[in-house]
Order: structure tokens, then C-alpha cells, then sequence
């Protein structure tokens, strides 16, 4: 079975719709509601034709496809340059020493600012994976293949990148850091407000979000305890954005509590190590595996398969691997090793 990234298109609205159902809410990117959907997806249209290479307000959507049905088992997504129609809103977990002479005691408080630090950041996120499909390393390429994309147009994106993973949510839905902090203010359930976040954006956390910093003292244990913590199922997510060189440096997002990881986008190990060369051989039998890319914008496609560089600068690939790409000797391939 063969699978590949590619360009998603009109016609991927329904299977990107019966994905979205399947999440657990708490995939802001990804709502289960048809509208928003094929709003992303006009979207994703415009920048896969967007002329010129400038860094602009785009969303890219990709999607997983099996090439033997032509399924789409899983999607990604990458904005160039977010907090561009509204605000980017993250907390910051920050500390505040105070000492006093008089008692000789010196207190250091925790407390999360709502800041728009991060604006102008490019972002990984939308990141999906059918659970029918979680084995072979299909989510590591959905990761990794935004990489690929990245370093093949590097001019469309900023010089850092984030991360959002989803936080901690309970068994039915909800969130003990959005019941903890925001939720007091807003007289609405998570659920309710990730959804509206989904469909509207996120204005109204402006509009009636205290701007004042919240000690984390005087939270609730329950809200305090999941502060930057990944949800279970993100776990493995967030040691593979460490690999690329991500960090996490006190962001948080402001719904679920769940870490923001952060990267210069050069620093990134998979935009780094990743190589062009021109193809000169579609029948490689040996070599390494790798994450193969080729196309541009709307024709990019990427896959895992076998490589050889050669000692010109070339580089020969396995001949499944060239019809999962659709190239032939002379196209031009983008690499990086497995």
C-alpha cells in the first residue's frame, strides 16, 4: 500500500469532514463542519495559486492519499504568517520575584500574560491522522512532509515557526484549564468556544478576555496541573518537534492550556538537512530510506521512499517510489533521510 502527500482540492471536503468528526474536539484547524471547511479549502486554493513568492497571509492544506483508492486517510496544514485577520493569542508563563526585607522572604509567583508575542509566526497545525492508519510511520511523514514543503518555499514563509498541541481534554469533552481561567469569564463550555473559535476566529477572547495577569496560584488544582502538558495522543508529537529542533518556552494556549513549541524556521532539522538534486535513475535497488518531495505548490507531492545520491549531486530513487511521485529522470527531487 502505497501512500503520498499532496495538494488538497475541492473534492477532498468530504473526507476531510468525516476526519474532522472523528477528533475529540479541541482541533481548532480542523472543524467538523462543512462551511468552515470549504472556506479552508477556497483558502488553500488561493495560496497554491498565488503568484509571486513574497511571505503573505497564506494557509496551505495537504492531505494524505492512498494512490491504489485514492482515499485521503490524513491532512496537515501550514500557515505562513499567522495573527493577520485577528490576533494571535497565546499566555505566557512567566514569574515574578518579590522579596521583603522585613520578613526576610522572597516569593516567586507563576503567572500567565495574555500576549500576541507570536504574531507573525509561520505554523505547523492541522495535523490529522485516520486512527485506522496510525502505523508505518504515516504520521511522521504528515509532520515532516510540511517541512519539505517549507524548504521548498522558503521565501513564503517567516523566520520562526510554531507548534500549537492540543492540551489536556477530560473524557467528555471538556477542559480543566479553559474550566480554570477563561471559562469564568465567558459563561460558555470549551466545547462551545472551540467550536465558535473555529468557525469565527478568535476576537471575542479580545473583547472579553481580562487583560490583567492571572496568578496561577489562585487556580484550581485541576487547572494547574495541565498547564503546557500535551494531550496523550500528542505526546509522540511533541518528541518529534523536539527532534526538529522545536522548544517550548512558557507559550500555552489559551483554550486547552496545551504547550506552543517554537523553532527558527532554518533551524528546523528537516528544512536544514533537506537537499534538491536532479534525478538521473528511477531504479534504485539500494540506498536509504528518505521523505521524497518534488512539484511546486499545487502539484507538490511527497512520499517515503529509497534513495542514492551520487557523487555529481544526483540522485537515483526506487521505481515505486517514482510512480507515487510521478517523475522520471531529469525532474528535479527534494530529499531529507528518514
Amino acid at each position: 500500500m502505497s501512500f503520498r502527500l499532496r495538494a488538497a482540492k475541492a473534492g477532498d471536503l468530504e473526507h476531510l469532514y468525516e476526519m474532522a468528526k472523528l477528533t475529540g474536539g479541541g482541533f481548532t484547524n480542523l472543524p467538523a463542519d462543512r462551511d468552515a471547511l470549504t472556506a479552508k479549502l477556497e483558502r488553500a486554493e488561493n495560496a497554491f495559486s498565488r503568484k509571486g513568492d513574497e511571505l503573505g497571509d497564506d494557509q496551505f492544506v495537504l492531505v494524505l492519499e492512498n494512490t491504489e483508492d485514492g482515499h485521503v486517510r490524513g491532512t496537515c496544514q501550514l500557515f505562513t504568517q499567522v495573527g493577520q485577520q485577528w490576533p494571535f493569542y497565546s499566555y505566557r508563563l512567566n514569574t515574578l520575584t518579590q522579596h521583603s526585607q522585613l520578613l526576610e522572604r522572597t516569593v516567586r509567583a507563576e503567572l500567565l500574560s495574555l500576549v500576541t508575542d507570536l504574531e507573525g509566526s509561520s505554523e505547523v497545525g492541522g495535523l490529522f491522522l485516520h486512527p485506522n492508519e496510525r502505523a508505518g510511520g504515516l504520521g511522521m511523514l504528515l509532520a515532516r512532509s510540511r517541512y519539505l514543503f517549507v524548504a521548498m518555499h522558503r521565501p513564503r514563509f517567516a523566520d520562526r515557526i510554531l507548534a500549537e498541541l492540543r492540551g489536556i481534554i477530560d473524557d467528555k469533552g471538556g477542559s480543566p484549564f479553559w474550566d480554570g481561567v477563561a471559562g469564568r469569564f465567558f459563561g460558555m463550555s470549551f466545547q462551545e468556544a472551540d467550536t465558535f473559535n473555529a468557525l469565527n476566529g478568535n476576537q471575542f477572547i479580545a473583547d472579553l478576555m481580562p487583560k490583567h495577569p492571572v496568578y496561577v496560584a489562585m487556580l484550581d488544582d485541576e487547572a494547574k496541573k495541565v498547564i503546557g502538558l500535551p494531550h496523550p495522543t500528542g505526546r509522540a508529537a511533541m518528541r518529534m518537534l523536539e527532534k526538529e529542533g522545536f522548544a517550548y518556552e512558557g507559550y500555552v494556549d489559551i483554550f486547552d492550556g496545551g504547550p506552543t513549541m517554537t523553532a527558527r524556521t532554518d533551524a528546523v532539522a528537516s528544512v536544514r538537512e533537506a537537499a534538491k538534486a536532479k534525478l538521473t535513475a528511477t531504479d534504485a535497488a539500494d540506498g536509504e530510506r528518505a521523505l521524497l518531495a518534488c512539484g511546486e505548490l499545487d502539484t507538490f507531492r511527497c512520499c517515503y521512499g529509497l534513495r542514492a545520491m551520487r557523487a555529481d549531486g544526483e540522485v537515483a530513487i526506487d521505481a515505486e517510489t517514482a510512480r507515487t511521485l510521478d517523475v522520471v529522470a531529469g525532474d528535479d527531487v527534494w530529499s531529507v533521510a528518514r
